[in-house]
């Protein structure tokens, strides 16, 4: 390997954009209209096309969408919403917007996704949703929770692109669904989410409270409801046109990635590796997230692998030991010892379509050195 290659940086994610996005930006801005356009409404019929969902909004962001999901089904002042611990932090953000309670449940072992019998078990009577969070892209088990008999809203920011066993896409079982566009994301926007809903009246909700609380056949004097500024803009939506149209290729691309790292890791002794599908449900990748093993400091890992040109991110940390909800809602060590286990060795590596198989090898060969199981 030369100099060059064993200095060079490997970044942790790289967002693929091309002529096609540019030609679409060029096109939006050579048009004048920026928002409020006619490219959010495309975007959003070719994305529920796409996914076999009735119906499709864009919003500003995915913290937007689940904050707008969660109004709809009617969470509100007082109310439980009972939802995974181990997930970005804005899944239980958007509860506490409404003030409502989160009420977390431990996690899965294997698919890191919300446990459906940790979750049975802290309903109350004061449960006003599940929010079950499809973690790294992995399909969470939504047929347990619409046992439970409560409204769903899925946290879906990270799953572009699943299926679950049934073959039904992931966001398109009819529970408001929520994704996300950020840059790292499967399909991004800079910035960016879409809501996928199967009821048109929660549909026409979202609608409204995205732009303020107007409703569909209002002009701009007059809001019959409380609404918020969370709106898509037509150059965001003219990207995310450019790249649903190769998301396919997008999404294979990074299953060739996630296959490649799964054969060169293979060998590390102790090495958490991302759940293989099963029982019928596809992984829409997103992340390549390991766990490092039992006896070594994972930040001590992340430091090792900087030293030898790769990025890498503890990924993702327990919501519940966050200082504010420590602070609010006075959690502690030792409620959920499963995500707690999972959230203090996992570490994201670097993980991107463009990704080569070179690369692959460089991140492999340096972890196992990292972990003192180089040959």
């Amino acid at each position: 390997m030369s100099a060059r290659a064993d200095t060079e940086q490997i970044p942790l994610a790289r967002p693929v954009l091309g002529a096609e996005e540019e030609a679409a930006v060029l096109e939006v801005l050579r048009s004048g209209q920026l928002s409020l356009g006619p490219r959010v409404p495309a975007f959003e019929d070719a994305f529920a096309r796409r996914l076999g969902a009735p119906h499709a909004s864009a919003v500003s962001s995915g913290t937007a969408g689940l904050h707008l999901a969660l109004r709809a089904v009617g969470v509100a002042d007082g109310d439980e919403v009972v939802t995974s611990p181990f997930s970005f932090v804005a899944s239980a953000n958007a509860c506490v917007f409404e003030r409502a309670r989160p009420v977390f449940a431990d996690i899965d072992p294997v698919t890191l996704n919300l446990d459906p019998d940790a979750a049975a078990a802290a309903v109350t009577s004061r449960t006003g949703a599940i929010l079950p969070v499809h973690i790294f892209g992995y399909p969470a088990d939504i047929p347990a929770f619409e046992q439970l008999g409560l409204p769903i809203v899925e946290d879906a920011c990270e799953a572009l692109g699943a299926v679950h066993a049934d073959g039904t896409n992931v966001g398109a079982r009819g529970h408001p669904a929520v994704f996300g566009f950020y840059a790292n994301k499967q399909l991004t926007t800079g910035e960016g989410g879409m809501v996928t809903v199967g009821d048109p009246a929660l549909r026409e909700r979202v609608d409204s409270e995205r732009n303020q609380g107007r409703a569909p056949d209002m002009g701009w004097l007059d809001h019959d409801r409380l609404g918020f500024n969370y709106r898509l803009t037509d150059i965001a939506a003219a990207i995310g046109l450019a790249q649903l149209a190769r998301l396919d290729g997008l999404l294979a691309d990074r299953a060739r990635v996630a296959a490649r790292y799964d054969a060169a890791l293979a060998g590390i002794e102790g090495l958490g590796l991302p759940c293989p599908n099963r029982g019928g449900d596809v992984r829409g990748w997103f992340v390549y997230v390991v766990q490092v093993p039992h006896g070594h400091d994972r930040d001590d890992v992340v430091r090792a692998l900087r030293e030898h040109g790769v990025q890498s991110k503890p990924y993702l940390p327990a919501i519940h030991l966050m200082t504010y909800y420590r602070e609010t809602f006075g959690h502690r060590p030792g409620e959920f010892p499963v995500c707690e286990d999972v959230a203090a060795r996992s570490l994201a590596l670097p993980f991107f379509p463009e990704m080569t198989d070179g690369q692959v090898e460089r991140v492999a060969a340096a972890l196992a050195r990292v972990l003192g199981q180089a040959p």
